[in-house]
């Protein structure tokens, strides 16, 4: 039985207002006497009821995937659709790290069935595990999805704040990272410089780093960067199973900065899939993730 305090919400939070939230306590946090970061966790839940998705926003977003137009929720949509959810755990008072700046490091998705595009949601989210990161602080936000009580989803987002530890720095070394090596390439995707605006318009997700290189200089990126989840729906379009249950993750390695070309490749390994994403000129890797449809489900395709 959870000990989490519950925040029934009465509304879908508005994510612009949650992200002014958030940039009015970073700089009250710059101020003389400004709260320091650090801390614990809240324990609390905020949750949502009565979450239908917009059928022209949804058709808006299978296009810019370049995905199959249909009548189920793609995962990343859902991710979208109760993201508001979790922002509005991450800007709360007692939160201890400042979200404007944090840095997505994973995701670890399990979409347990086709959800289907006109399914009354209920949304639950909390913060966990705050840790220590060579860079800094890490922290997972949960989010449980249920249509009619019935779990149809869930995902763990782990973000890190850096240059901020719960205690005393640590002199821990930097993880090793194996050596990547460029897969056979089975997609190049161009990427425009207004690639963050665009995703942001369909799902709402107005965090400055990518809207313009001017607001993301302002948070200390060289310019716009893509979207990570953009990047996962572009990854899971035409791959992941449309009519069975499945389980994705991504783990992002370096940022897309816009305009880019990623060069992208598919490896079907029998019970599941993996992909990569590297740039197109530097080789460097952008992103890793696999796909695997539950035992009683049909192969993922690509």
């Amino acid at each position: 039985m959870s000990a989490r305090e519950r925040v029934v919400l009465d509304a879908a939070p508005s994510l612009g207002a949650l992200y002014a939230k958030a940039a009015g306590s970073r700089l009250r946090a710059l101020l003389p006497g400004g709260q320091a970061a650090g801390g614990t966790l809240p324990e609390i839940e905020h949750r949502l009821e009565a979450l239908v998705a917009d059928p022209a926003r949804l058709v808006d977003y299978q296009r810019l995937m370049g995905d199959t137009v249909r009548d189920t929720l793609p995962s990343v949509f859902v991710h979208g659709m109760v993201f508001p959810v979790a922002m509005s755990v991450m800007v709360r008072e007692d939160f201890p790290l400042p979200l404007l700046g944090m840095v997505h490091l994973s995701n670890r998705v399990n979409h347990l069935r086709p959800i289907p595009a006109s399914a009354t949601l209920s949304a639950t989210a909390w913060a966990a595990n705050l840790r220590e990161h060579r860079a800094g602080t890490q922290l997972d936000l949960v989010v449980e999805v249920s249509e009619g009580g019935e779990p149809v989803w869930r995902g763990v987002s782990t973000y890190l704040a850096r240059g901020i530890w719960p205690g005393s720095r640590p002199g821990a070394p930097s993880e090793a990272r194996a050596p990547f090596t460029i897969p056979a390439r089975t997609a190049s995707w161009k990427l425009a410089a207004d690639t963050g605006r665009t995703y942001a318009a369909v799902l709402g997700d107005y965090n400055p780093i990518h809207l313009s290189a001017a607001s993301a200089k302002a948070l200390g990126m060289k310019r716009a960067i893509a979207h990570g989840m953009y990047l996962a729906g572009r990854a899971l379009a035409g791959a992941a199973p449309q009519d069975a249950g499945y389980d994705w993750e991504i783990e992002f390695a370096t940022p897309v900065f816009l305009p880019s070309t990623v060069d992208v490749g598919y490896e079907d390994r029998g019970d599941h899939m993996v992909f990569s994403g590297w740039g197109a000129r530097s080789g460097k890797p952008h992103f890793s993730g696999s796909i695997t449809t539950h035992p009683d489900g049909p192969a993922s395709r690509a």
